[in-house]
């Protein structure tokens, strides 16, 4: 008896080379508009100026995050983090209700990806003359236009890189280092990364990011149901398929006449009419094509389009489709968004901008001075986290008779943080001895609203 051959599994399966079809209609002119959109606030966010400085600005060597009006210290990282969670309970909701359209319209990858194959279009051609470009041998036409693909692209990634760095270190010292061509080594490397990861993922990976890199991608799915809105293909109109010259000789023919227009202009390469497929990125090129090809043959659009499952199989208008938004799912990710955005701005709103941290000179205990007075010395770290320069009011409260003698009226530039050594007295025969327990309260002269307080201890010697 013959043994049975050993069969391969191959656990990686190389993909063909895609090349999409540059494709016209509503969605395309939106996912155009996202890029402009995007990429305006990217590239533009570091040159915008807001009180003499940087609008925008992570500066890590400061240790200060400028939003705006909004100065943030390392203390106050509780709202970076906020804004985090309020983007991905954002990108929850809109995953629920929409599906992937984040990913197909506003995603970094897909916008990068389409200023790409962009380029890519302007200079090797439409989709038949970049593959029958890629398919011949190296000669001078390929050497050329490879080369000046490769060096735009370049160019681009170089300038995202730039633009990226320049959120984390100011953007004028970033272009003298530039003009003088002096960046410093993290300054270079993370120019460097950036561009090639960009150059990389949007140039050379595409589709092969959203398949197997992004973590969005592979729990997305447990957020869909059956009224979550995902492109479709309405089986019941379009099948049985068969070409154009052929539906007059079949009647039952459905509307589909097979052009493979929906996969050529995808860019991760699937046939929606397959069905509903992790790769789908919704960006709805398959729409523009296929509505485009139902208008010349003057048949209804729609034979490909954004649909729910519920929608598509009872038939449903898109009326009483949007009437099944508002269902348990959406509700809560939309109460908790709202709950965390009104905690968020509410606390912001509240928040202070003054600290004060109050530490006793360790080296110098309770001691005895003139005027039968014991004095004990602290240093008072002040933070103004605001932009705007103040002076502040200084005095101590808890023992009978205490006071500052010197620096009671302390003035803290806008955004800045100042030491200040105080010294602090109480009559002899003030407090029991040992510790005792005061407050420092600190005031606006010029803004009464702002105050605070700090507990400390004072020792009075035996």
């Amino acid at each position: 008896m013959n043994a049975p051959k050993e069969a391969v599994i191959k656990m990686y399966t190389k993909g063909e080379d895609i090349y999409p079809r540059e494709v016209k209609g509503r969605y395309a002119t939106l996912r155009w508009l996202c890029v402009w959109l995007t990429q305006l606030v990217f590239y533009g966010l570091p040159w915008l100026q807001w009180n003499g400085r940087q609008a925008v600005l992570f500066d890590l060597t400061a240790r200060k995050f400028y939003l705006f009006g909004l100065v943030l210290w390392p203390q106050d990282f509780i709202y970076l983090a906020g804004l985090l969670i309020i983007c991905a309970y954002g990108l929850f909701l809109v995953t629920a209700v929409a599906g992937r359209v984040w990913c197909g319209f506003a995603c970094p990858q897909t916008v990068y990806t389409e200023i790409f194959l962009w380029i890519e279009q302007k200079i090797e051609g439409a989709r038949s003359a970049r593959i029958r470009l890629n398919r011949q041998p190296w000669n001078a036409e390929k050497i050329a236009k490879k080369s000046a693909k490769h060096a735009a692209w370049g160019v681009v990634a170089l300038w995202t890189g730039f633009t990226f760095v320049a959120y984390f270190t100011p953007l004028k010292a970033l272009v003298n280092e530039l003009v003088s061509w002096s960046f410093g080594p993290w300054e270079t490397w993370w120019i460097f990364f950036y561009a090639f990861a960009t150059y990389g993922n949007a140039g050379f990976m595409r589709e092969q990011v959203c398949k197997y890199m992004c973590p969005y991608a592979r729990f997305q799915s447990s957020m869909f149901d059956h009224d979550t809105l995902v492109i479709t293909y309405d089986a019941k109109r379009g099948e049985p398929r068969a070409p154009l010259g052929k539906k007059a000789a079949n009647g039952a023919a459905g509307d589909c006449i097979d052009c493979s227009m929906c996969v050529q202009v995808c860019p991760a390469g699937i046939d929606i009419r397959n069905g509903l497929q992790y790769e789908c990125i919704g960006c709805a090129a398959c729409v523009d094509a296929c509505n485009s090809v139902m208008d010349k043959i003057e048949k209804p659009r729609g034979l490909i389009r954004y649909a729910t499952e519920h929608a598509l199989v009872n038939g449903l208008t898109n009326k009483q489709a949007a009437k099944r938004v508002f269902r348990p799912r959406v509700l809560i990710y939309t109460g908790l968004l709202g709950l965390i955005i009104t905690a968020f701005f509410g606390t912001l709103a509240l928040r202070t901008p003054l600290k004060m941290d109050v530490i006793r000179d360790r080296g110098s205990m309770g001691r005895e001075v003139e005027d039968d007075q014991i004095e004990n010395v602290y240093r008072l770290q002040i933070m103004n986290t605001g932009e705007s320069s103040h002076r502040f009011k200084l005095k101590v409260e808890g023992l009978e008779g205490a006071k500052v003698v010197e620096n009671d009226v302390i003035e803290v530039p806008g955004a800045t943080t100042r030491g200040v050594a105080v010294r602090v007295r109480v009559p002899e025969h003030a407090g029991k001895h040992g510790s005792n327990k005061i407050e420092f309260e600190l005031t606006g002269i010029d803004d009464p609203s702002l105050h605070v307080e700090e507990k400390a201890v004072f020792i009075v010697p035996r």
